[in-house]
């Protein structure tokens, strides 16, 4: 049980300049004994108020210095304060501010709000077992217009659809993906770097792009250079949510569309997922 969708901001001052990180909580815990389940007897219970207010006070003492250190930080709290957890999992997400720039200036107190992934992370922890964290980013959408194609399927009486060699390739991904024993990590940098890796092996080189056969194949070259460049990660979940786009067909108006009208399907849409290890 626990206490879900915490959200606050936590603002900070360095001299003049302002720094926020916005998030939202999820905090589960489970006790030694399932008496408040059989028994009706509630007092082990540490009622999810006290959950939500724990979660603030942290914020307030500790500050966010990253989303993985302030979800271990929440686990620890509850297995060194209660002696009646027996497991705990927090779950936290970042609304994405972003300093706001004018002229290329950064602003000292005012931020914009970017639609470009959304951060968060996991820390569960069994008492006298391992910390274990997981980070990721989702609701990243992407597209690339071309060096897309999907030829060569199996194809039987059931099989309507064309093959295709140069098409949009569009989706919103998820990704996750967990650390090994966690050390003295820069949760932030690794983060980026991650995002970083995601967004070349979906593109390619800037001036010429990557072919894509898949969408699974685009997938997996996602988890192959996250792994080769990220040695932190252990095991790394990418699922991606296709959007396909038909071309209009505007015979009937006198023109000849080229590509260059599409309307996106927005139901049913396709989706792949693949989770990727170390040996």
């Amino acid at each position: 049980y626990g206490k879900n969708t915490i959200k606050f901001l936590r603002l900070h001052t360095e001299g003049k300049k302002h720094f926020v990180k916005e998030v939202e909580v999820c905090a589960h815990l489970r006790l030694t004994s399932p008496q408040e389940y059989l028994e009706g007897n509630n007092s082990l219970v540490i009622p999810t108020d006290t959950i939500k207010n724990i979660v603030l006070v942290l914020a307030k003492k500790n500050g966010i210095p990253s989303l993985e250190q302030f979800a271990i930080d929440i686990c620890n709290h509850f297995m060194t304060t209660f002696c009646q957890v027996a497991y705990v999992k927090t779950y936290v997400q970042e609304v994405p501010w972003q300093r706001l720039h004018e002229d290329g200036v950064p602003h000292i107190h005012s931020f914009i709000c970017v639609p470009d992934g959304i951060r968060f992370c996991e820390a569960e922890q069994c008492r006298n077992g391992p910390l274990i964290v997981f980070a990721g980013i989702k609701d990243l959408k992407l597209m690339k217009t071309t060096q897309s194609g999907f030829e060569g399927f199996y194809k039987n009486e059931h099989t309507t659809l064309p093959e295709r060699h140069d098409r949009i390739l569009c989706g919103e991904l998820f990704c996750k993906w967990s650390y090994g024993e966690c050390k003295d990590f820069d949760f932030d940098c690794i983060w980026k770097k991650i995002r970083e890796c995601i967004l070349e092996a979906f593109a390619g080189p800037p001036d010429c792009g990557e072919y894509s056969p898949s969408y699974q194949k685009t997938v997996n070259c996602i988890q192959m250079l996250v792994l080769s460049r990220v040695s932190q990660v252990q095991v790394i979940e990418v699922v991606l949510n296709n959007t396909f786009y038909n071309v209009v067909d505007m015979k009937n108006l006198g023109l000849t569309n080229d590509k260059e009208v599409l309307v996106p399907v927005e139901a049913p849409y396709g989706s792949c997922a693949c989770t990727l290890g170390r040996k």
